[in-house]
């Protein structure tokens, strides 16, 4: 077993402030991992992660057991959000999109969505990868945010893409570091290294002068432009009342245009 580094306080990841030791726990069955706390940001972080090459053998973790549903899911939230807040017809990225699942699932619904992402292998939205000069509506960034080595670099290169920034990241209550049983912590991939609290996602709001929209708990969206009455409040009665079944009827499927279009092209 490879023992956690000897240290008490490093520079937080995020915003370069003194991040302090509060716990250490075992990941990968195999590395003692040494995690500090933000007191300026409230981001928890591991310290720098050696161990990225093995986590990543497989770039999915096995353990994500939730990744179909969980998009099932997203992308009725995401869909209304665009139909009802954003533009209908603007042209929308999946950042770091796996397999192309997410990308897939809202070109059949009817939204020009578009996927990118440097370490996965793109299957399901084969030929509808991002072109640096597209201009971008809007970006979701689900299940992302946890896995950044240098969190506000990538952020950073997110909000040069877009204004708006639609993303989940499990938060925790930076008064009250989670037991060691928290899911989220990822122990057995290594893959989660930086975990936030809503002080981060404030943190960050502030020093990009963004407006921020949260649930409290794992769905969350910057903008640098107001959204008028938004609240996932009522995303979520929107969901209840069959409103989704309103945009399907409104909107022409990209399922068949897509196969048309991609039948004249060779992918490789």
């Amino acid at each position: 077993m490879q023992n956690s580094m000897n240290i008490n306080i490093i520079d937080c990841r995020l915003c370069t402030h003194e991040s302090h030791y509060v716990f250490s726990h075992t990941i990968l069955q195999k590395y003692t991992v040494s995690y500090f706390l933000c007191s300026t940001c409230g981001l928890l972080q591991t310290e720098r992660p050696y161990w990225l090459k093995e986590a990543y053998a497989s770039p999915i973790n096995n353990t994500d057991t939730g990744l179909l549903s969980r998009n099932d899911n997203l992308k009725q939230l995401c869909a209304l959000l665009v139909y009802f807040w954003l533009d209908v017809k603007g042209t929308y990225l999946d950042y770091a999109g796996g397999y192309g699942v997410f990308t897939r699932m809202m070109r059949d619904i009817g939204f020009d969505f578009y996927w990118t992402d440097p370490y996965t292998k793109n299957i399901f939205a084969i030929g509808f990868d991002y072109a640096k000069q597209q201009t971008i509506d809007g970006i979701t960034a689900f299940e992302v945010l946890e896995h950044l080595e240098e969190p506000i670099t990538e952020i950073e290169q997110m909000l040069e893409i877009s204004d708006v920034i639609f993303c989940s990241t499990f938060l925790f209550d930076e008064s009250h570091i989670p037991d060691p049983a928290w899911h989220y912590y990822g122990f057995d991939h290594g893959q989660h290294i930086a975990l936030y609290s809503k002080k981060t996602l404030e943190y960050i709001a502030k020093r990009y002068h963004l407006y921020l929209y949260s649930n409290n708990k794992n769905l969350h969206i910057l903008s640098r432009k107001k959204l008028p009455y938004f609240s996932f409040k009522l995303l979520y009665m929107l969901r209840r009342w069959g409103a989704m079944r309103y945009i399907t009827r409104k909107l022409t499927s990209k399922t068949s245009g897509d196969s048309v279009l991609l039948s004249t092209q060779t992918y490789e």
